[in-house]
């Protein structure tokens, strides 16, 4: 039986209104600069150690525990906005064009935020809690700038721990589990260069068009007659640009697509397969094919010892019946794989109902915010309770 948590009060409120005024004013990857300046004076205000900079627009905080040494863990929050326009009309609804919180990292900021402050207050515990809001997770790059910041080596956790807001759960609904919670992203991005010409006359050309059909087709076998067909693999075309007219064969053409894999080892052989298949194309065509992968980030796969303590501190606040240990990993990526790639630590989800993330009409489910500040503290106070 989990023990019960310490009393647990902060102004709810005030904490809705933080978030809706993030909400109000989003900023996407590595312009967050009234973001960041909205956080860090916040933790300053409440006495926190507080480093602007990191990785960019990043803000990084301290909390040090009063009963001495003892292990660091590390929170994270994600403060970007994606670059779409809301469309929905809340009354804290975007008020800049372009940018819209999509996907809730406000939420994420604000539970964040309301832990810091009340563990600021409450330091009867060991250690000290690493407090990172991350810039430009939407784009893959916010992760990677803070860690070629050198934030890990400066700050030294020993684990980290990510929440995710979940529309595809029940509001008070907890998922976390061992190993993949989350799949690996990359674009693929295709350049096919032939001769163009008259359609009159393709025996003078170098067809980029039917280069690229032929590719489109080919690529299948990457997921059908590749992989084992019990792995996720994922292998999806998104666009194809091309000529501009019924009767001009055109001197390019491009595509691009994504993959996503649980597995880094079947990541691998898929971009090799890729490559092979692009290689053998450009042959049989006689046109140039190259391919790159950009914007990529690993599986997030948690650590069966922090993705328990996850559950058992979420168990403390939502009760037993609401925590899922087999929850299904989600196709979704996060670039908090690149933290769980260098120390242990687990990403959970906190179900909130609603749209799914990314649609115009997405909103932030204030009702879980507390929820998502006393799991953030139960967690700190399970992990730090001993030297």
């Amino acid at each position: 039986m989990a023990s019960a948590l310490p009393e647990i009060v902060f102004d709810v409120e005030a904490l809705v209104a933080l978030r809706r005024d993030l909400h109000a004013h989003p900023e996407v990857a590595f312009g967050e600069r009234r973001t960041s300046l909205r956080v860090a004076s916040q933790l300053r205000e409440w006495n926190i150690d507080t480093w602007t900079g990191i990785g960019g627009t990043g803000v990084v905080g301290v909390i040090h525990g009063q009963l001495g040494p003892g292990r660091t863990i590390a929170l994270r929050a994600d403060m970007d906005a994606l670059p779409m326009e809301e469309g929905g009309t809340p009354a804290w609804r975007s008020t800049f064009s372009g940018a819209f919180h999509g996907c809730g990292h406000d939420g994420h900021t604000a539970m964040l935020l309301g832990a810091a402050g009340w563990l600021s207050q409450n330091r009867e515990f060991y250690g000290k809690v690493v407090l990172l809001f991350q810039p430009a997770e939407e784009n893959g790059g916010g992760a990677l700038a803070m860690l070629a910041d050198e934030v890990e080596t400066r700050f030294g956790w020993d684990e980290i721990y990510g929440l995710h807001n979940a529309p595809h759960l029940p509001p008070g609904v907890f998922g976390v589990r061992d190993g993949a919670m989350l799949a690996s992203c990359d674009d693929v991005l295709f350049d096919i260069q032939g001769t163009g010409g008259h359609g009159s006359a393709p025996e003078k050309c170098r067809d980029p068009i039917m280069a690229a059909a032929q590719l489109i087709c080919s690529l299948q076998t990457v997921v059908s007659r590749t992989v084992d067909p019990a792995a996720m693999v994922v292998l999806s075309m998104g666009s194809l640009h091309a000529g501009t007219t019924p009767n001009v064969i055109p001197a390019s053409a491009s595509l691009s697509g994504t993959l996503r894999t649980f597995d880094e080892r079947l990541r691998a052989q898929a971009k090799a397969r890729i490559e092979a298949i692009c290689s053998g194309i450009a042959m049989a065509s006689d046109c140039q094919i190259s391919v790159r992968f950009a914007n990529g980030s690993p599986a997030t796969v948690n650590h069966p010892e922090q993705a328990k303590a996850a559950a058992r501190a979420a168990e403390r606040v939502f009760g037993s019946n609401f925590v899922k240990r087999d929850i299904a990993p989600l196709n979704g990526s996060e670039d908090f794989s690149e933290f769980l790639l260098r120390k242990p630590g687990a990403y959970a989800l906190l179900g909130q109902g609603g749209v799914y993330c990314h649609h115009p009409d997405y909103d932030f489910n204030d009702d879980i915010l507390p929820l998502g500040v006393k799991y953030l503290i139960a967690l700190a106070l399970d992990r730090l309770t001993t030297e």
